[in-house]
């Protein structure tokens, strides 16, 4: 695994040597729920998350990301931190692309007599766009600090009906060794609204998970519902 933390690393050196110029943002989310591909990761509790981002002009991007968690009583963890690098870009026909990698971190998480300690693990990623749709491709190595793979497939539709509206749709499928036999797909339609310097968005998410599969606990809950969040992104 520690091969993928070098991959962040070079692609943060590379991005630094490769452009002088660049661009630092910041976004701020609250949430009335951590969604991750269905399953909620705060119990169905609202959540603060935050990003700072850096992109050179050459394409090269890095960046973290961190957000509150609930994984249960017998949990050791209560934060989520992500360090991630890429390289996007776009070519002259108007087809993007985006290649990069992902390291899942969980500061202060540790075991003990009573708890479990939640183990950091790495994901890569590529992903293709053109006009309102893209497509993403996942790989994410001993998922959940296990020994099996996992992966995830995933297709987005964005457009806007009408000045400062947009509406998403999205369909995802995970699957892999760490999967074997329950591999799911998650879903969500979404209406966002821009109101000036902040993004409100309304979204129902939910999986086809059934039967003993499906997770109807607050904890990790798969069911379908209904999640708001208003972020806006810095400087402004």
């Amino acid at each position: 695994m520690k091969h993928v933390k070098w991959l962040v690393a070079s692609i943060a050196l590379a991005a630094s040597g490769s452009a002088v110029a660049g661009e630092w943002s910041s976004t701020i989310t609250a949430t009335s729920d951590y969604d991750f591909r269905g399953v909620t990761l705060s119990a169905k509790d609202p959540a603060l998350q935050a990003s700072i981002d850096w992109a050179a002009e050459s394409g090269f991007y890095v960046g973290a990301w961190a957000s509150n968690i609930d994984y249960g009583s017998d949990v050791d963890g209560d934060i989520e931190l992500d360090l991630y690098g890429g390289y996007a870009g776009e070519t002259s026909g108007g087809l993007g692309y985006d290649v990069g990698g992902v390291w899942y971190t969980y500061p202060g998480s540790s075991s003990s007599a009573n708890k479990f300690k939640i183990e950091d693990y790495p994901e890569l990623w590529a992903g293709l766009s053109y006009g309102m749709f893209d497509v993403k491709q996942w790989w994410a190595i001993d998922y959940g600090g296990g020994s099996d793979d996992a992966f995830y497939t995933e297709g987005n539709l964005t457009f806007e009906p009408a000045e400062n509206f947009s509406i998403g749709l999205h369909l995802g499928y995970n699957y892999g060794d760490a999967f074997d036999g329950f591999e799911y797909m998650d879903y969500a339609v979404s209406l966002g609204y821009t109101l000036g310097n902040f993004d409100l968005e309304l979204k129902y998410t939910g999986t086809d998970l059934s039967g003993s599969d499906k997770i109807t606990d607050d904890v990790f809950n798969t069911e379908g519902r209904v999640i708001f969040s208003v972020s806006t992104t810095l400087p402004w």
